[in-house]
């Protein structure tokens, strides 16, 4: 079988203030390289078809957790049936687990963290609430009411309040401290601000506004341009953050102290940028953590960065339908081999497997 490996590129730094447009480049021979496994995942049970794929993430003993919108098309229904909403895979692509459906699991199920206990963190961007399940699928805590949001009505279609200790306003991503079990929320598509929990649910603090189009210009701190749309803790115990629209992910300490701007500087020359390029991110598996993998659903590339200088050392991917292609790619994670998982949204609805080429 013919073997697809993938390595285009630009270069870009991370600056004070953001670099103008950034325009595709030669690859630097310092990436990683990877190569699309066609045969991942197997085939799922008979009659099982996904919908929208909200994320991918990837639990301590390589269980890659993928979560299902349960939006399949009328047509579909007239033939098939919806997969659940948590579908759990291994690394060779069976599946082992599911479980959830749009009645338990957030509205609009979005992301997705498993913690050091393999415990399963979602939030939904179509709903006011985060929920923790255990891996095989029986809820241990809700923090918010189902269907009530941080607005002024309390509904979807209400101004956002950014401020409720006990709400949210369609979250986004989620992410847990190994340490001490602290809860932290990018929340997200309504709400501009990254909210923390204890390990009981309990809030302790918030940081974050709607950022206006000068601060968004001028890369000002904790100022979002528009979702909140992802969040990551590094090994340094940084919080990374995307800044979807702003082009950026903006990374803090665990107070919420601003430490700097990584720029993705490849979408539109002005911001905020419409689409925007950061919409997830994750990190390599050696200690250092050397690179920072950044899934850009505007070009519909993974970028290789090295997380240090923030410089774009290799791209892969381009918009289609193909293997390798991505539609709408959304969310990325990575195996404890340094395998890549992309999954796509919207029309893409699929999850792809790239293999490290050693």
């Amino acid at each position: 079988m013919r073997k697809f490996v993938f390595a285009a590129a630009c270069t870009c730094v991370w600056l004070a203030s953001p670099p103008a447009r950034i325009p595709l480049r030669a690859q630097s021979s310092a990436a990683p390289r990877f190569q699309i496994d066609p045969a991942w995942p197997k085939p799922l049970p008979e009659g099982w078809v996904i919908g929208r794929t909200g994320s991918v993430c990837i639990d301590a003993h390589d269980h890659l957790i993928v979560t299902n919108r349960r939006d399949i098309t009328d047509e579909e229904a007239e033939t098939s049936k919806q997969a659940p909403s948590v579908l759990i895979f291994d690394l060779a692509g069976t599946l082992v687990d599911s479980w959830g459906d749009s009645n338990t699991v957030p509205g609009t199920i979005h992301g997705c963290f498993a913690d050091r206990e393999n415990n399963i963190w979602l939030t939904g961007n179509g709903d006011g609430i985060v929920q923790k399940w255990t891996h095989d699928g029986k809820m241990l805590m809700q923090i918010g009411k189902r269907g009530v949001f941080d607005s002024s009505d309390g509904t979807s279609r209400g101004k956002n309040l950014n401020a409720s200790q006990t709400q949210f306003f369609n979250p986004a991503g989620v992410v847990v401290d190994p340490g001490n079990g602290d809860v932290y929320v990018a929340d997200g598509y309504g709400n501009r601000r990254v909210a923390v929990f204890d390990k009981t649910g309990r809030f302790l603090r918030q940081w974050g506004h709607q950022a206006t189009k000068e601060e968004t210009e001028a890369g000002a701190p904790a100022a979002f341009a528009q979702i909140v749309h992802c969040i990551a803790m590094g090994n340094d115990g940084l919080l990374y953050v995307c800044d979807r629209q702003g082009d950026r992910v903006q990374v803090f300490d665990k107070m919420g102290g601003f430490k700097r701007n990584i720029w993705v500087r490849t979408g539109t020359s002005a911001l905020p940028d419409p689409r925007g390029t950061v919409w997830w991110i994750a990190f390599s598996r050696d200690p250092e953590q050397k690179f920072m993998y950044v899934m850009n659903g505007r070009n519909e590339q993974l970028h290789v960065l090295d997380r240090q200088s923030g410089q774009i050392l290799s791209s892969f991917g381009r918009p289609g339908h193909m293997l390798g292609n991505f539609t709408h790619g959304h969310a990325v994670a990575v195996d404890s081999k340094g395998n890549l998982y992309i999954a796509e949204t919207d029309t893409g609805r699929r999850i792809q497997k790239f293999t490290l080429v050693k």
